[in-house]
C-alpha cells in the first residue's frame, strides 16, 4: 500500500472543493433563466463536441437516454439545436447547434471568461495573479497522462 502524505491528501480534498465551488459559480454567471441546468449543460456539450447522437450525449452527461431526449426536445423548441440523419447510418440522428445555439454558447463562454478575468483583476494583486499562474502550471501536470 502506497503511503499518501497529509499534505497530498489535504491538497486533493481542498482542490476538489475549490474547483467544485468555482465550477458552480462560473456556471451561474451565464445561466439563462429560460434553460434548465441540464439543458445548458447539453447545449454546451454539443457546442464542444459538434455533431453527436442523443445516446452519445446521454453517455457523456451520465444520464438516461430518455432524459437526454427530453432535454434535446426542449433545446429544439428554443431553436438552439437541430437534428439531421446521420450520413453514415440513416437510422440515427445527429444533433448539432443552430446559429442561435452557437451564438448562445459563444456568448455564455465569453461572459464566463470576462467574469473570471474581472474577478482576478478586482480580487487579486499582480503578485497573487502570478502565484495563481504558477500554481496552474503545476496543476496542469495532473491533467497529463
Amino acid at each position: 500500500m502506497v503511503h499518501i502524505s497529509d499534505s497530498a491528501g489535504r491538497a486533493a480534498r481542498d482542490l476538489r472543493v475549490v474547483f467544485s465551488r468555482l465550477r458552480r459559480r462560473i456556471r451561474e454567471v451565464a445561466r439563462d433563466s429560460d434553460l434548465t441546468p441540464p439543458q445548458e449543460s447539453a447545449l454546451t456539450l454539443v457546442g464542444k463536441h459538434g455533431a453527436a447522437t442523443a445516446s452519445a450525449l446521454a453517455a457523456a452527461e451520465g444520464v438516461r437516454p430518455q432524459s437526454m431526449a427530453t432535454t434535446l426536445a426542449a433545446l429544439e423548441q428554443h431553436d438552439l439545436i437541430r437534428r439531421a440523419p446521420d450520413p453514415d447510418d440513416g437510422r440515427r440522428q445527429l444533433v448539432t447547434l443552430t446559429e442561435a445555439g452557437r451564438a448562445r454558447v459563444e456568448g455564455n463562454r465569453q461572459l464566463r471568461e470576462e467574469w473570471l478575468a474581472r474577478a482576478f483583476q478586482d480580487r487579486y494583486t499582480e503578485e497573487e495573479r502570478q502565484t495563481v499562474l504558477t500554481a496552474l502550471e503545476l496543476l496542469d501536470r495532473l491533467s497529463r497522462p
